[in-house]
């Protein structure tokens, strides 16, 4: 979705994609001309914070990252949150956003909803933004654009597995939940989120769904994204009982004036972009 006033833009040749959760915040500043991320950085939090002190810390940064205090040419915020479902484009109607939502979320009546279509896989995304997030980016920029998180997540795989025959299962790590995809000859079978804080959580979520899916453990292609490595305990549980794991790997172009530690870190800010 987009918001906008009849400011004047200052013309600029950076593009900022903000990526906005209650663990932290993610900036991403393209240089459109030279196609060269100038800016990368993640600012996490030890513990899920509140929509306020996260408003906090987003109006430190512009006021302590020189890189931040510049104009934009466009401006995108990425709001991450499990307030979110998938409706057949088909069935959905606007004015029934609440209803989609309250069956397996919890929403407030004063809850401000939104949505996006996602055109490849024929459905539309409905979910909460962060209400004072979008506020203050108004406040201080006009015009700007917003999504959710989920929704760059599942366009970026499903055009990366389109014409593919394979069943794949992918796992979008973060620090305290995971987001699983599995798609099957190109289409989308399932997305959900994961709250976790062990490797047996994550693994229980993983196998979970492969048996609920009737996916075979020996068979299943398991890819990983965001934030895990060889080293780390979730990949290593997962080898003891996925025969096939790998790192799903970006499919950009850009250049990068710092690279990120790897080519499946900050997956959905970069395809944003």
């Amino acid at each position: 979705m987009a918001i906008t006033i009849n400011n004047q833009h200052i013309k600029s040749n950076k593009n900022l994609s903000i990526q906005i959760s209650l663990n932290g915040l993610s900036f991403c500043i393209l240089n459109t001309e030279s196609k060269t991320v100038v800016f990368l950085k993640e600012i996490s939090t030890e513990k899920r914070e509140t929509p306020f002190t996260i408003l906090e810390m987003l109006i430190t940064a512009f006021k302590t990252e020189k890189e931040l205090q510049t104009s934009f040419n466009n401006i995108q915020i990425i709001h991450e949150n499990e307030l979110a479902t998938l409706v057949p484009d088909v069935l959905f109607q606007e004015e029934n956003l609440a209803d989609y939502l309250k069956f397996n979320s919890k929403i407030l009546r004063s809850d401000f909803i939104g949505f996006d279509k996602i055109d490849i896989n024929k459905s539309v995304n409905v979910y909460v933004p962060y209400v004072n997030i979008n506020n203050y980016i108004y406040e201080k920029f006009g015009t700007f654009s917003y999504k959710h998180f989920s929704t760059i997540l599942i366009e970026s795989i499903l055009k990366k597995e389109k014409g593919e025959t394979f069943t794949k299962m992918y796992a979008h790590i973060q620090s305290t939940h995971f987001e699983i995809i599995v798609v099957k000859n190109g289409e989308l079978l399932l997305y959900n989120s994961f709250e976790y804080t062990t490797k047996e959580d994550f693994i229980y979520y993983v196998l979970f769904t492969a048996e609920h899916l009737k996916l075979n453990p020996d068979e299943l292609i398991l890819q990983f994204l965001g934030k895990v490595s060889e080293s780390d305990d979730l990949y290593n549980i997962a080898y003891k009982y996925i025969r096939h794991i790998r790192f799903a790997q970006r499919r950009d172009t850009f250049k990068f004036q710092e690279k990120p530690e790897s080519n499946h870190a900050f997956f959905t800010l970069i395809h944003s972009l």
